[in-house]
């Protein structure tokens, strides 16, 4: 059965091992039902993002020519920053999941898509993909869970370099391409072991993320600079500016995805001998939404649905807010909590875990409940989810 980390109220308590595989039954009747309907209506849709998307950039980087002028900075660098939103989320992350390779379209095929990011794609499809996708808020086993650099469970040892989580995930927010490809390079665990450093498949992966970071800074911060002529500091401006835009607001939506408070984490050993249902189920518990507009869910890639999402990475993401409602059924029907909330409570409820987190179980409650109450009132609506149904032992 799966194993929680260590937790007092044990959600999955009340089902049986018939309960979990039947779950899982359900869960691919519902993959299945989308297989089969998936059509001609899912590849005009893709066609049609990818083609606003481009021309939109395109528009963008034409008015940022004339970005010495006020009004043409900031209509070219909100049209730069939605189109790189777009690019990264809705498409790369997509396509480079194989969510549209039943297409057998060349040019929008997982194996083909090279992303505007820092990362290389089969880097990040090696990371995302195959490691986070498998071992989905494993503790130990699922890097894209602090991403190395945070505490995200109390049963993790604290050491006083926590402290300064909080700090070190805004400058991840701010250069979040940056932190994705030293983290698909897994630049930390490489640079403290020197036989990993010096190994040649080290140096190959580093020079290919160099590469491909060369080829970003050259386009956004050389490149396209000049062809500006007069306004090229503007548009280096411009440029850095949508790049941070996209990146704090991807940071967010992931964060509101992966940590909110209700989402749960899992020993090591939950994956050890764990069925189909057991591994839907961990999707489940360890996934949470954001509840929103349809633009808001079409600028996340549709991660807002992101239980979804990790229930079924590769089917189309124009397709989960239809089948939301039939896992939202799901839920209820086994009595577990469907953990969502508007983008400001989930990204509220976020950062109060990360500080919460950067903080010794031990320190004094009432000097702990200040420091939360205070990122509370910085973040309106930064409650916690719903709480979960209380399960004893008889249930």
């Amino acid at each position: 059965m799966t194993v929680l980390q260590k937790k007092s109220d044990n959600p999955i308590a009340h089902l049986t091992p018939e309960d979990v595989e039947q779950i899982g039954v359900e869960l691919d009747a519902i993959r299945q039902d989308v297989l089969d309907e998936r059509g001609e209506r899912d590849a005009a849709y893709i066609r049609t993002v990818i083609k606003a998307q481009r021309s939109l950039e395109l528009g963008s980087r034409a008015v940022l020519l004339a970005s010495m002028f006020p009004p043409a900075w900031f209509v070219g660098t909100a049209g730069l920053a939605v189109a790189k939103i777009i690019e990264n989320m809705e498409i790369g992350h997509n396509v480079m999941h194989g969510q549209w390779d039943w297409m057998r379209d060349p040019k929008i095929h997982s194996t083909t898509w090279e992303w505007d990011n820092a990362s290389p794609a089969d880097q990040w499809k090696h990371s995302h993909n195959e490691l986070h996708h498998t071992y989905t808020n494993v503790i130990g086993k699922d890097n894209d869970l602090g991403y190395g650099i945070m505490r995200v469970d109390e049963d993790q040892r604290w050491v006083p370099f926590y402290l300064a989580q909080p700090l070190w995930n805004f400058i991840n927010a701010c250069f979040f391409e940056y932190g994705i490809a030293a983290y698909d390079l897994e630049l930390g665990k490489n640079l403290r072991s020197q036989k990993r450093r010096q190994s040649p498949e080290f140096k190959a992966r580093a020079r290919q993320t160099l590469g491909k970071i060369r080829q970003q800074v050259t386009k956004d911060y050389v490149l396209h600079p000049l062809l500006s002529g007069p306004s090229a500091l503007h548009t280096l401006t411009a440029n850095f500016t949508a790049n941070l835009v996209r990146n704090l607001w991807t940071h967010s939506v992931i964060m509101c995805g992966h940590f909110p408070e209700g989402v749960e984490t899992f020993e090591r050993r939950s994956i050890t001998g764990e069925t189909r249902g057991e591994w839907y189920l961990r999707q489940m518990l360890g996934s949470a939404n954001i509840s929103g507009s349809k633009a808001m869910h079409f600028m996340t890639g549709n991660l807002s649905h992101q239980v979804e999402h990790h229930l079924f990475p590769d089917l189309p993401s124009n397709r989960y807010a239809e089948i939301a409602p039939r896992v939202k059924a799901l839920f209820d029907k086994y009595e577990l909590t469907y953990v969502t909330g508007s983008l400001p409570r989930q990204v509220g409820s976020a950062w109060t875990k990360v500080i919460r987190l950067s903080l010794p179980n031990d320190l004094a409650g009432n000097a702990r409940s200040k420091v939360v109450e205070g990122v509370r009132r910085l973040l309106p609506g930064s409650g916690t989810a719903a709480p979960r149904p209380s399960y004893d032992a008889a249930a």
